[in-house]
């Protein structure tokens, strides 16, 4: 089995779940709980709990926030190669969800700002492994060189390599060229809707899928609750497989994380694009029924 380097973002997410509408200017009652997170993090953690070799790679505070999501890896066992800033703390994100399940964050990176090329382990890129960059990563101005340089390593050995978009509105501040010129020669990018739009302009997502794989040779969108489509070039129509039902709604936080997780260990043993979808969805139905973006350890 291909081990997965996954080079990306390491937070404490406090997830603030209201019970009522949110009274501005006043009180709401909520739950608020505390979580391991980060989407490269995340990712890591359902790589995993699902058997396959990864190694995550980032950076954490001196603080004990980072010293529990590092134990936190570890447990699920993930090899973590995570450099201790002296100076920053671990990432923190705020998550509040509104009573009706949706979702707002507020980020402060923290210590990922300061991943540097000189964090990458060298022992890790060989060309039998494959390289997953978080796209927060690249979007953020402190780590891109860390990024940009763990690419170039990548490539250089004959990794193959997969990047999703992070998040919309980042993605939109940095700009889509950027982002496109920076990721170009990764076969594989993973994209939602609004990222999708953001990086082509185009609302339907086979029509984004389609103009996206002028850079990528394979894009994978993934649709929410209809599930998820996967497009290479030249094909004449894309491969869609619909979301897995799931029973009660608890927490979408990570669920995009969960899904890239499923999709990439099928996909990188040459499995038939339609079953790493499934296993795709599958994953992202889990993360869905629980609380918080890792899995239960």
């Amino acid at each position: 089995m291909t081990r997965v380097v996954v080079v990306g973002d390491l937070m404490t997410d406090a997830i603030a779940r209201a019970r009522y509408p949110l009274a501005r200017s006043s009180d709401t009652p909520a739950t608020v709980t505390m979580h391991g997170g980060g989407s490269g993090a995340n990712i890591a953690s359902w790589l995993a709990v699902e058997r396959t070799e990864v190694a995550f790679i980032g950076r954490r505070g001196a603080d004990i926030t980072g010293r529990n999501r590092d134990m936190e890896l570890m447990g699920y066992g993930v090899d973590a190669r995570l450099v201790m800033d002296p100076e920053r703390p671990t990432g923190t994100c705020v998550v509040m969800v509104t009573h009706k399940g949706q979702r707002t964050m507020l980020s402060d990176p923290g210590a990922n700002a300061a991943l540097s090329p000189e964090d990458l382990p060298r022992d890790l890129f060989t060309a039998d492994a494959h390289l997953h960059m978080s796209g927060y990563t690249l979007l953020n101005e402190g780590s891109r060189e860390a990024g940009l340089a763990a690419l170039d390593l990548a490539r250089r050995v004959g990794m193959s390599i997969s990047v999703d978009c992070a998040s919309a509105a980042p993605l939109e501040r940095t700009g889509a060229e950027p982002f496109l010129e920076w990721t170009h020669g990764a076969k594989l990018l993973f994209a939602n809707v609004d990222q999708a739009r953001v990086l082509t302009g185009r609302e339907e997502p086979f029509a984004a899928a389609k103009v996206l794989t002028a850079w990528f040779p394979q894009v994978v969108i993934k649709l929410g609750e209809e599930g998820s489509l996967w497009y290479a070039n030249g094909r004449a129509e894309p491969v869609r497989v619909p979301a897995e039902p799931v029973e009660q709604v608890v927490d979408g936080t990570g669920a995009g994380d969960a899904f890239i997780a499923g999709f990439l260990p099928p996909w990188l043993e040459g499995k038939p694009p339609a079953e790493a979808l499934a296993a795709g969805n599958a994953l992202a139905a889990k993360c869905l029924s629980i609380l918080g973006a890792r899995p239960r350890l």
